[in-house]
């Protein structure tokens, strides 16, 4: 997969969850994101354990809480949606603070933002305690179509060649008094992502030309091959095996 690339949401350190296999800690997010979408709405008690959860896991990373919370932000857009459910869902309507609201929509908010916020923050903590060339490599393990892994892998290795290449656009049209400042200014705008999208395509062609060159057929060599241990897998499935538990309690509780 080639070198290593660090990124912002990556905290490093040495704990347990750390040294996890990366394709372990793949399929217990899978499995957890998956037992916390199929727990009933109406069992509120469940998602508070299921934070819980998600805050020991943490905690035996040693992420810190503020850094989790700061990258929950994300979802942001989706509360936007969720506000808006109970005034426009259809159905019994209940007053809340004066206001009539719709209790189908009020379920279907919290629904979202529970399994939402738990999603993105079981996401946070694996890109926290995983490197990005280890997920990679993860998810080849778990048998992903070969194709998707490569281009994941040329999007890390180039995505910031790319934003390098928009940077020195940048600093070109300021050097030359360019601000933009208004829709007259979208057309100069418009014509630098053109120029951006050309100078990508023939950097891309120009690389592929030379990794043909190098021996390249259509898969890239692996240098590290990642294993786990019954253990690791043990522990790894620890979370989505306590979710699950939760899970069931709350369907038949």
């Amino acid at each position: 997969m080639g070198a290593g690339h660090a990124h912002k949401l990556y905290v490093r350190g040495s704990s347990p969850v750390h040294a996890l296999p990366p394709h372990c800690k793949l399929a217990a997010v899978l499995c957890f994101v998956v037992v916390v979408v199929s727990t009933p709405r109406e069992a509120v008690w469940a998602f508070g354990l299921y934070a819980v959860l998600i805050g020991a896991v943490a905690a035996l990373a040693r992420i810190p809480a503020g850094f989790l919370l700061k990258r929950l932000l994300f979802e942001v857009p989706f509360v936007a949606f969720a506000v808006l459910l109970p005034f426009v869902a259809q159905g019994e309507r209940t007053e809340v603070l004066g206001l009539s609201l719709s209790v189908n929509g009020l379920w279907g908010a919290w629904n979202i933002l529970a399994k939402g916020t738990l999603g993105v923050a079981a996401s946070v903590l694996l890109a926290a305690t995983t490197e990005l060339r280890q997920l990679l490599l993860g998810l080849q393990r778990l048998k992903l179509p070969p194709l998707l892994v490569q281009i994941a892998s040329f999007m890390i290795r180039y995505g910031d060649v790319i934003s390098d290449e928009l940077r020195r656009m940048r600093i070109a049209r300021e050097s030359r008094g360019f601000e933009a400042r208004g829709v007259r200014h979208w057309g100069v705008l418009a014509k630098t992502a053109g120029a951006l999208f050309i100078r990508s395509y023939e950097r891309g062609e120009r690389v592929h030309l030379a990794m043909v060159s190098r021996g390249y057929a259509g898969s890239m060599p692996v240098i590290d091959e990642v294993t786990a241990s019954r253990a690791q897998w043990s522990y790894a499935l620890a979370l989505p095996a306590a979710a699950l538990l939760v899970c069931l309690l709350g369907w038949f509780l």
